[in-house]
């Protein structure tokens, strides 16, 4: 049995006739850039999310890039993040001149380990940048509550949380800003590189505007510097279609990580993930840890099971942040996930059959 990572084609045949219906009604009118179906999933995804207004961006990363400069981050700040992470959230900080400030993350959750973030905070700081990781909400109320001390602002990084919920809150609509990503992997993804910004701030909003759209207040008259970082129609179309799928595919997400985890749990050698009290994870990544992972991740492949791994070296110890002064041994959780950590197939549509064959095939090499 061959098991991919992750399978669209069966989400795809959910959605093909609503996809082509929309497709064809842009076609004809032409409006690729900016049409209307981008305001349109605009005005669903803040509703969904309980904020008053979101801007679409051309992917993730621009998401938080033009997100921080809104919030007026900028050359010699410092922002916190996370050390166990994707590296485009330290990019997002570096591209607006500032400086990552990492903090080693919890041993359970994976996401930023809130007891370490005082520590971290200097003259410098002006914002808290949490991940929520592998679709589970960092854990926010502490976050807030450090920020409001320090008056610091909050930009949660929600690229792996479309649909996660904090005590009932969505991801995303918790900080000042919550910023997504619609790359086609994710649990709400498009048919190539979108983003998405959400605040409830009306003056962010306004510079979000513009700074996504080369700083324009007319056609072609431009007030303050901007980017060309537009969400494309298309993508807003197929994004518009999927939102309304969204709950019943995490549900499906969820199921599947309760059959891996009844499975997996009793098994001697691989640690499942935890679930927060505060938190409904939507198990974007469903991720284990396993020692000696190399050969595991290995043998698994053999077994034509495709696992990968998020992520194999943390932030700190990337070589484009050597920079930064950070050292081996600087953040020794985030180490040691990274060595031990690898993430199974996990899609709505994975079937328990191929659920069953991961985890006895797992169980049986952890064992030799």
């Amino acid at each position: 049995m061959r098991i991919p990572f992750i399978d669209l084609n069966a989400q795809y045949a959910e959605i093909k006739k609503d996809l082509q219906a929309s497709f064809d009604a842009i076609m004809k009118r032409g409006d690729f850039i900016l049409g209307k179906e981008v305001v349109l999933f605009e005005k669903e995804f803040a509703g969904y999310s309980k904020r008053k207004f979101a801007l679409g961006v051309n992917s993730g990363t621009d998401a938080l890039f033009l997100g921080l400069l809104s919030l007026g981050i900028g050359k010699g700040d410092e922002v916190i993040v996370p050390a166990f992470t994707y590296i485009a959230t330290a990019f997002a900080v570096t591209y607006t001149g500032a400086r990552p400030v990492f903090v080693d993350i919890s041993r359970d959750s994976y996401n930023i380990d809130t007891n370490k973030i005082s520590a971290a905070i200097t003259k410098r700081t002006k914002a808290i940048m949490p991940v929520h990781l592998y679709g589970q909400c960092a854990d926010m109320a502490p976050i807030l509550e450090i920020a409001k001390t320090h008056k610091l602002k909050v930009i949660e990084d929600a690229a792996q949380a479309h649909g996660a919920l904090y005590k009932n809150r969505m991801a995303g609509s918790i900080g000042d800003i919550g910023c997504f990503s619609f790359y086609p992997t994710k649990n709400l993804g498009g048919f190539g590189d979108g983003g998405l910004i959400l605040t409830d701030n009306p003056e962010i909003y306004k510079r979000l505007f513009k700074l996504r759209d080369y700083g324009r207040k007319t056609r072609y008259e431009h007030v303050n510097l901007g980017y060309n970082s537009r969400l494309d129609t298309l993508q807003a179309a197929v994004l518009s279609i999927k939102l309304k799928h969204l709950e019943k595919w995490n549900n499906m997400r969820r199921r599947n990580a309760k059959i891996y985890n009844a499975m997996l749990k009793p098994a001697d050698n691989i640690i499942t993930p935890e679930e927060s009290g505060y938190a409904r994870h939507v198990y974007h990544v469903y991720a284990v840890r396993v020692k000696d992972r190399d050969r595991v991740v290995n043998e698994l492949r053999e077994n034509k099971i495709s696992a990968i791994v998020h992520y194999p070296v943390p932030l700190h110890l990337q070589e484009v942040f050597s920079g930064l002064g950070y050292k081996n041994g600087d953040f020794p959780v985030a180490e040691k996930i990274a060595h031990e950590v690898i993430s199974l197939p996990m899609y709505p549509h994975l079937k328990e059959r191929q659920i069953k064959f991961i985890a006895d095939t797992l169980i049986k090499i952890t064992r030799d």
